[in-house]
């Protein structure tokens, strides 16, 4: 491994298998490289083994078999909290991450490790309630928010900690248009951090969209692993993880079984209703018609 390699790398992981007690196989023989500052998709039906993948990057399981680095250290050798400097997971479920008795409290809780004298701490514990809008909610326990706000609790939580590594689990599940577009601006926020970002999600129009590299899982196994618009046009590969294509893409296809010609190019919505429009414009519709 060269020294450029040995810097860009962030999470190598190398044949992992894991077993669950009761004999299940979730990940077989796993391998797969995320370099500093990517973002990235995992993608795959329930029980693709996703969830399982990114509990063992963090250290929250133990793989049965193989080897995960990040920063280029084994975490088999690391503690849970000592993994949890590098690498910050956001659950699906908000309530399984979040227990404090007040909304100031869950952020005081996170930031606690990061050697800050008291003053230090209130003035980031006010900057962070401030950049994820949850000042009104200060006091309030975090059981007692809406769905969205808890979910934007969970983040800022991991968030303010300023990890490398941020891993969030279906962050976009049950939030409306403005709360996924301010997930989509954390997210590039991050990015010019040079944060590296893993999003497991089944929002294929999302992924589409916003992430340029995706992971396709299936039965415990890498079924492909590349740039998102070429994996998730692919219908083979998408039918086989159980995924829709995206609508554009569906729209293409029908267009191209209804005769019209280079809809190959259409990849985005965008592309689409631009698409759309020259044909209207060199075919324009008469009031007659």
């Amino acid at each position: 491994m060269s020294g450029i390699e040995k810097y860009q790398t962030m999470i190598m992981v190398k044949n992992l298998d894991y077993r669950y007690p009761n004999g299940t196989v979730a990940l077989k023989g796993i391998s797969l490289k995320i370099n500093k500052g990517e973002l990235v998709g995992i993608m795959g039906k329930n029980g693709a083994g996703k969830t399982t993948l990114i509990r063992t990057l963090n250290g929250l399981i133990k793989p049965t078999r193989g080897e995960i680095f990040i920063n280029n250290e084994n975490t088999n050798l690391k503690s849970i909290a000592q993994l949890s400097r590098n690498i910050g997971l956001i659950f699906q479920n908000p309530s399984h991450q979040l227990f404090a008795n007040s909304v100031e409290d869950e952020i005081k809780f996170s930031l606690k490790n990061l050697d800050m004298s008291k003053e230090e701490l209130q003035n980031k514990v006010n900057k962070v309630l401030k950049e994820f809008d949850l000042e009104k909610y200060r006091e309030r326990s975090p059981l007692n928010l809406s769905g969205g706000e808890s979910k934007k609790l969970a983040i800022a939580s991991i968030v303010c900690r300023d990890v490398g590594i941020l891993v969030f689990d279906e962050p976009t599940l049950g939030q409306d248009a403005r709360e996924i577009e301010s997930f989509i601006n954390l997210i590039n926020e991050e990015r010019k951090k040079n944060k590296t970002i893993i999003i497991i999600t089944h929002n294929i129009e999302f992924t589409y969209d916003y992430i340029p590299r995706t992971i396709l899982m299936s039965d415990g196994q890498i079924i492909a692993d590349g740039p998102t618009h070429h994996i998730l046009s692919n219908d083979l590969l998408v039918n086989k993880s159980s995924l829709v294509l995206p609508q554009a893409q569906q729209i293409s296809l029908a267009l191209q079984d209804s005769g019209f010609k280079n809809t190959e190019k259409i990849t985005t919505k965008n592309e689409l209703i631009s698409y759309i429009t020259q044909i209207l414009t060199n075919n324009p519709i008469s009031e007659e018609d």
